[in-house]
């Protein structure tokens, strides 16, 4: 399958360039490697797998100005071999006995890049970095594959290809967890702010897709609660590795729920009254927001950041505007007016806008969003359109809302049209999987026929391309029986007149 024909995600809002750079230097991890890669002297001696030697590990640590505790090694080794993954150090293999160095080290060239690079380089060191980490986070230990066979471990006898575990099964697992904490960024405001995800939410996701959720409030199996267990316990694990590279912040499981008198007991979920704080929670940092999109990016998918609009053109921008939740659609519409005049600006909008297409009632729900931003400069622009049939309702409505002096009334032809062309617009953005959106949508249409009792005498007679359309779907979604028969009725009507 092409790009093109994946489906589109929702789009993030990302810092620039330059302050996702700063974000990356700042991480531990990073100011680890880059004074690992400094302390590096050309000539260290290393091992066959390019790692430190046991003799230089004192001396690493005491580059890095960690006191001699028990993590000391451990954050040492994890930030030489992000060294050595990014080029920060360079191995120079040598021949050699078993058990001797097997090579040497020296600072990397991209070393200067890191310090003096732009913030591109920068991110792209980065991101080989997290590439090598994300492998790391996605292959289970030795502990984990072998559990109770682990004391007849022989290294030179061991099969890996003998174990059931399939690495690119492991890898998709990790992305499917990182593509959840994605879309949240880019759907939740509230974590988009900087809100915390329970770790119990994301494994839920995991196991029960949205399609197989439970009905009626039905209560998950108890198969199905365990496995949601087994896989927050596994998450939690491969987001303790993650978060070293800035990739998410993470407040790990309460390991008193883990283990108590040395046995595992964490086996159910939370109840809801219980504190999910201390069953883990996660969210992706705005650096990590750009690298997993990266990633998904060099995979083929389509995954727009807010702002990528700012130069095209006004119909783009207006047909894909209603598909943006609001905060999102605010900041787009924002980027692509900065650089323009707003006078200019609003005339491009409305005769984008303009059209009998499929999709126009979208472009012109899309002007009405961006041109909420606009002040009076472009108050012009909209007189200018009052007489125009498909532009005339929604510049009435402009003026309206900001005082306007001598604004026609419209006539009731153009307020039909104008409720048809704005349904025609809400039934394209609404998710039919989404019932909060059906749910909203059912009270318009219920609202439009309390308040005018003959709404479907006129609808049907209202000369516009998705007028029975609009009445099938009315008669779909009303909550009133008779009225809904109404509806069926007046898209007949409307389908034999425009026959």
């Amino acid at each position: 399958m092409s790009g093109a024909d994946l489906p589109t995600l929702p789009p993030v809002r990302l810092p620039t360039e330059a302050e996702l750079a700063r974000d990356a230097l700042a991480v531990p991890l990073v100011t680890r490697a880059a004074a690992l890669a400094r302390w590096a002297r050309p000539g260290v001696p290393v091992g066959a797998g390019a790692e430190l030697l046991a003799e230089g590990l004192p001396e690493a640590i005491a580059a890095l100005g960690l006191d001699a505790h028990e993590y000391a090694t451990e954050l040492t080794v994890e930030a030489w071999n992000f060294a050595v993954d990014t080029g920060l150090v360079d191995v120079t293999e040598e021949e050699g006995e078993p058990g001797t160095a097997a090579g040497t080290a020296a600072p990397g060239a991209e070393l200067e890049r890191l310090t003096a690079g732009t913030p591109e380089e920068i991110l792209d060191i980065w991101a080989d970095g997290l590439e090598a980490v994300l492998a790391d986070a996605a292959t289970p230990t030795i502990e984990d594959l072998l559990g109770e066979d682990l004391e007849s471990f022989d290294p030179e006898t061991f099969d890996l290809d003998t174990l059931e575990w399939d690495p690119d099964e492991e890898a998709a697992f990790l992305d499917s967890a990182l593509a959840q904490l994605y879309l949240l960024a880019a759907t939740d405001e509230n974590v988009a702010a900087g809100a915390m995800v329970p770790l119990p939410v994301v494994a839920a996701a995991l196991v029960v897709p949205d399609e197989e959720e439970p009905e009626g409030g039905e209560e998950p199996s108890d198969e199905t609660l365990e496995e949601v267990s087994s896989v927050m316990m596994r998450l939690d694990e491969q987001f303790r590795v993650l978060e070293g590279t800035g990739l998410l912040e993470y407040d790990p499981v309460d390991q008193t729920l883990i283990v108590a008198e040395g046995e595992e007991t964490a086996d159910e979920l939370p109840a809801e009254e219980e504190d999910l704080t201390r069953y883990g929670q996660v969210r992706l940092t705005p650096l990590g927001v750009y690298g997993v999109r990266r990633r998904m990016r060099e995979a083929g998918l389509n995954a727009p950041a807010v702002g990528d609009l700012a130069t095209a053109g006004a119909g783009a921008l207006l047909t894909e505007l209603p598909h943006r939740a609001h905060g999102a659609a605010q900041a787009e519409a924002e980027a692509w007016l900065a650089d323009r005049d707003p006078l200019t600006a609003a005339r491009e909008l409305l005769t984008a806008a303009r059209g009998t297409d499929e999709d126009a009632p979208l472009r012109r729900l899309g002007c009405q969003l961006a041109l909420a931003l606009v002040g009076a400069p472009a108050e012009p622009a909209l007189r200018e359109v009052l007489a125009d049939r498909e532009l005339g309702g929604l510049a009435r409505v402009w003026l309206a809302e900001r005082g306007a002096a001598d604004v026609p009334p419209p006539d009731e032809d153009l307020i039909f049209w104008l409720t048809i062309d704005t349904l025609a617009a809400q039934l394209a953005t609404v998710d039919e999987e989404e019932e909060d959106e059906e749910n909203e949508l059912r009270t318009l249409i219920d609202g439009l026929t309390v308040q005018h009792s003959s709404f479907f005498e006129h609808a049907w007679r209202v000369d516009h391309p998705a007028t029975a359309e609009v009445l099938e779907a009315m008669g779909r979604l009303h909550p009133d029986r008779a009225l809904a028969e109404e509806a069926r009725k007046a898209a007949l009507r409307a389908r034999d007149r425009g026959e």
